[in-house]
């Protein structure tokens, strides 16, 4: 029996404890018959172990190269720790693998302090993988895609775990990312299906 990758284990564990069927109005202002709320998958201790090692398959897969993954706080928090945690043991096992460094995007710069509007990792010219959880009209990846050029790196890629094929989210992602590859690890459609065969599976 083939033992499932970490994408189809991800899948199974959001279907299960992240996706709500219903009537539910979205932060961008619009409703839906459905909710995700990735964090729950995200922030568990398997869900988020999961969550980084499939982000760097997909990586690996589409032969990204970047020394740094960061996205907008907060639903981009346990995402970036997860990638950035699962490179280094990845490269205890493979030695020469490469290591992704974190960094966090602000909403709105400090008001105290250095005034950064970026935590964490944050090195001119580095290569940076920008992630976030849920893409519905992508507004919060732009946000960290603005941030990290203005700080001088260069995107190398974008993923979402989740894209919700609203008509306006991906084309204006990859108006920002200017070229750079806009990746998925799942639609909305799939992440359904997958809830929807779960309930009938235990009906």
């Amino acid at each position: 029996m083939t033992t499932p990758t970490y994408a189809q284990q991800l899948l199974s564990l959001l279907a299960r404890q992240s996706f709500r069927l219903g009537q539910f109005k979205l932060s961008s202002g619009g409703s839906s018959d459905y909710y995700i709320d990735c964090r729950t998958t995200t922030l568990n201790a398997e869900g988020g172990r999961l969550t980084g090692h499939a982000i760097l398959d997909l990586l690996e897969k589409n032969r990204i190269e970047a020394e740094a993954v960061g996205g907008l706080t907060m639903g981009a928090d346990p995402i970036v720790s997860n990638v950035a945690t699962a490179s280094a043991w990845r490269a205890l096992s493979h030695p020469g693998a490469p290591l992704l460094q974190g960094f966090l995007v602000r909403k709105a710069e400090k008001a105290h302090g250095t005034g950064r509007r970026i935590e964490g990792y944050c090195r001119e010219g580095a290569s940076a993988v920008i992630v976030d959880d849920v893409c519905t009209t992508g507004a919060s990846t732009i946000h960290a895609i603005e941030a990290a050029r203005e700080a001088g790196m260069a995107i190398a890629a974008v993923v979402c775990i989740v894209e919700r094929e609203e008509a306006h989210g991906r084309p204006a992602v990859e108006q920002a990312a200017q070229g750079a590859p806009f990746l998925r690890l799942f639609t909305a459609s799939e992440v359904r299906a997958e809830h929807v065969r779960q309930l009938a599976a235990t009906s």
